[in-house]
């Protein structure tokens, strides 16, 4: 389904990410590891078209991925959440939750502004899609809440929402369990499971939470500095000496 090749990206005299390549097949779920800086979520805002690499390809099922405008890869299947909670913080949850299949709407500033019937129709069958993700992800209390003053395992999963909101084929996750406790930690990986299974979805995951990687992921890229150090299955990555020094160190 995703093929990184070759992928650099430089900041100045920084290299982010320096020749890295992998391949994401469909179905499966890849994680995506390494220390603060290694280069993961500049790879992502590369997959979302938010940065765009100084050298390398990316193919999303057969098509350059590089070649689409930024706006144009929730119109293929991609969504993500963010490390920092994106959310709109004025917003109801609900509100929140449409706006991730707001691609999908038709109606242009005129028809809005006029309120035309079509309008109106479009507008509830988003809301209804909004209600069921919600009800789903056992939302539906806070639908009409300010995203503001929700606690903040909460608002993981109305990013969730969110994102699936877009339908996605392939969901980018961006350290989905960072600043959970031990607890909610294994209720989101649970629901990261059942909503994958449901949603028939490939899932490529940034998290720095080796638990929750290793249990939900097929295949493991571990980065270091911008370049991909090892990769396989979960147990041989966490095994590799290359993966514990860098995350650990060298001995002295």
């Amino acid at each position: 389904m995703l093929a990184v090749d070759d992928i650099t990206v430089r900041f100045g005299g920084i290299t982010a990410l320096d020749g890295v390549g992998f391949a994401v097949e469909q179905g499966t779920a890849v994680g995506l590891i390494g220390p603060n800086g290694a280069g993961k979520t500049t790879l992502f805002n590369c997959l979302t078209r938010r940065f765009t690499p100084d050298a390398g390809t990316v193919r999303y099922d057969g098509e350059d991925l590089l070649a689409l405008a930024p706006h144009a890869v929730a119109r293929r299947g991609i969504a993500r959440t963010f490390q920092n909670l994106g959310l709109f913080q004025r917003l109801t949850v609900r509100e929140n939750v449409m706006v991730g299949a707001h691609h999908r709407g038709r109606a242009g500033y005129a028809t809005a502004a006029l309120r035309l019937p079509r309008v109106r129709r479009e507008e509830a069958e988003l809301r209804s899609r909004a209600d069921e993700l919600l009800h789903r992800l056992d939302l539906a209390d806070v639908a009409d809440h300010p995203a503001s003053g929700l606690p903040f395992g909460t608002l993981k999963r109305v990013e969730l929402a969110r994102a699936l909101a877009v339908r996605p084929r392939l969901l980018l996750l961006d350290e989905p369990v960072n600043g959970l406790s031990h607890g909610e930690v294994e209720e989101f990986a649970e629901l990261v499971s059942a909503v994958r299974r449901d949603f028939d979805l490939t899932l490529v995951v940034v998290e720095h939470h080796m638990g929750f990687v290793m249990g939900l992921c097929d295949r493991v890229v571990c980065l270091d500095f911008g370049r991909k150090i090892a990769e396989g299955p979960p147990e041989q990555v966490q095994r590799d000496p290359a993966v514990i020094e860098a995350y650990l160190g060298a001995a002295a």
